[in-house]
């Protein structure tokens, strides 16, 4: 076997375990899963998951950084359209309705992943920290560009009314509730502007 086909083959073992994990872990929970099962559907041995993962740790850690880059690769798209600053915010705010209508939607992966790693100290819950300090310079960025004043105060409002979102989208009719959101998204842009 080639060095190029060896390389290819270990890509696609992290791939399918990676893809496996992210699918379990945002479905189930993530302490309800253990590793033999996710090497079980995905396919590979157990020396395979340690080769790319020091441990269950590191791929939850994976799992989110994931999250991360899809969450951030949504915003930059709708960024990258070139709309107005409101409008922007409003993309946003649509984006995310388009997750939480989504088939199999269970809530924000970073609140969950806090829920089950409170303690603020473990690498996990640092990971959710980081990642929500960036969401939340990104709505404060986002409101400032529209307009809104205070920024600080809008882009937390933003954050919030998108927390609330996600976690009563999985309970509740997601219609209704991303109704509801998208009309806080107006209202704070008209009360902010």
């Amino acid at each position: 076997m080639s060095t190029r086909t060896e390389g290819k083959s270990t890509s696609e073992a992290r791939a399918r375990l990676l893809d496996t994990a992210t699918r379990i872990f945002y479905a189930e929970g993530i302490h309800s899963v253990g590793v033999d099962r996710i090497i079980a559907e995905a396919q590979v041995t157990r020396a395979t998951l340690y080769r790319h993962f020091k441990g269950k740790d590191e791929l939850i850690l994976a799992y989110l950084q994931q999250a991360d880059r899809g969450i951030r690769g949504q915003v930059d798209a709708v960024r990258a359209q070139g709309l107005p600053p409101a409008e922007t915010v409003r993309a946003v705010g649509r984006s995310i309705a388009e997750g939480i209508r989504s088939p199999g939607f269970r809530g924000c992966a970073f609140l969950n992943a806090a829920a089950e790693y409170p303690d603020p100290a473990h690498p996990v819950h640092q990971a959710v920290l980081a990642h929500r300090q960036w969401f939340l310079e990104t709505a404060t960025q986002l409101m400032d560009d529209a307009g809104c004043s205070p920024a600080e105060v809008t882009g937390r409002h933003f954050v919030m009314l998108r927390d609330g979102a996600m976690a009563a989208g999985c309970l509740f009719d997601p219609a209704l509730i991303c109704a509801t959101f998208l009309d806080g998204v107006e209202g704070i842009l008209r009360t902010g502007a």
